[in-house]
């Protein structure tokens, strides 16, 4: 372009130079971001599935029907008699069937086994979904910059979640004295899936506006609240981790009072010499004191953090919080059922799909505080 005067007169007719390629806030979004999300979103469903399948299969003692780790030859059920049986032999095996269901026929084995051959299919058809989901994007060249990493590891986790899950049944089939899967293991398998649904939460998050938007959003984020409610999110992380220590040793249906256990404030066995250390593993006492203890601590920090979302200009994160802690009100209540009425399935089940809902929530929360919608002064979304 040629130069010009400093004070040349500049005129309807002059002509303007053609705007030039900006930077990232004015570059068009890239890859199929729409697609991405709403594939991520049907892995998000399957996994809460997941999640929801695990709790109905470890509460009907159901997760040890199956003693061996077949990952493709175990995708079909028994198809015969014969096979039935052999697999019915193979669990009779185990100290769960000698030690507690001895007395079980084929039929009643049978009923047990479904719910784990189910739990099992699906963790197979989320790894299918994602692997077909992502090869696609990928081999048409549709990922977003930046993302691949991110997608492949969902994928990496996804597969050790599996391998973690054998980890977890062969504690209970590979023994001579346990009847269930070993608390902790099955804390960490509870863990990684939240993990998992919590990557595929802020990602599809992320994907739901463009990078630009993203870009400008972050410049109105609000560093202290998102350190808050990061705070607030491992703390329900943790005190997710210690509801799985309560359903492995099946805590929660031995002490069904409330707000006192047993009628005790601090019930008299919370601590056993003889466990050492693995009160905090094993002792039902102490697991579900801590368990309580964790929940009300997490209720004061979660309505901290709530008081100072209040002071948020943004009407969008303050709403986000605000569904936050309605849904940690229910969770709380649901708790409560759960304990007074020692955890029946479908009561157990709600409890368990609450902990989603709220950490996702929690989660959301933390993305608007980071990536706040900023309104105009009429409250309209810009």
């Amino acid at each position: 372009m040629a130069k010009r005067p400093v004070f040349q007169d500049v005129t309807a007719d002059t002509p303007r130079p053609a705007p030039t390629a900006g930077g990232l806030i004015d570059a068009a979004p890239k890859g199929a971001r729409r697609a991405i999300r709403a594939w991520l979103i049907v892995i998000f469903v399957m996994v809460a599935a997941m999640i929801a399948l695990g709790g109905a299969t470890r509460l009907t003692g159901s997760g040890l029907s199956i003693v061996e780790w077949k990952p493709v030859t175990g995708t079909l059920p028994p198809m015969d008699q014969a096979a039935w049986q052999a697999e019915f032999d193979a669990y009779k095996q185990i100290p769960q069937y000698t030690q507690e269901n001895a007395g079980m026929d084929l039929a009643g084995f049978k009923r047990i086994y479904w719910w784990e051959w189910s739990h099992r299919l699906l963790g197979r058809l989320v790894g299918l979904v994602w692997a077909a989901g992502f090869i696609f994007f990928w081999a048409t060249k549709r990922i977003p910059p930046g993302w691949t990493p991110r997608l492949l590891g969902l994928g990496v986790l996804g597969g050790l979640q599996g391998v973690v899950g054998w980890w977890m049944v062969h504690s209970g089939v590979a023994t001579t004295t346990l009847t269930s899967v070993a608390s902790y293991r099955l804390a960490i398998h509870l863990g990684l899936a939240f993990a998992i649904l919590g990557l595929i939460a802020w990602y599809a998050m992320q994907l739901s506006r463009t990078e630009a938007d993203l870009l400008r959003a972050r410049r109105a984020g609000e560093q202290k609240l998102f350190s808050m409610s990061t705070g607030l999110m491992h703390f329900a992380f943790l005190q997710i981790l210690l509801g799985a220590l309560v359903a492995g040793i099946d805590a929660g249906r031995q002490y069904t009072g409330w707000p006192t256990m047993g009628g005790e404030w601090i019930p008299a066995a919370i601590w056993d010499p003889a466990l050492g250390w693995r009160n905090f593993f094993e002792n039902p006492a102490l697991v579900q004191f801590v368990h309580r203890m964790a929940g009300y601590l997490l209720t004061i920090f979660a309505v901290v953090v709530w008081l100072r979302a209040r002071k948020s200009p943004h009407p969008v994160t303050r709403g986000a919080f605000t569904v936050m802690l309605v849904a940690l009100a229910a969770q709380i209540a649901l708790g409560i059922m759960n304990v007074i009425h020692a955890s029946p399935l479908a009561l157990a089940l709600l409890h368990q799909l609450g902990a989603v809902v709220l950490f996702v929530l929690i989660i959301r929360a933390r993305h608007n505080a980071r990536y706040p919608y900023e309104t105009s002064i009429r409250g309209a979304l810009r």
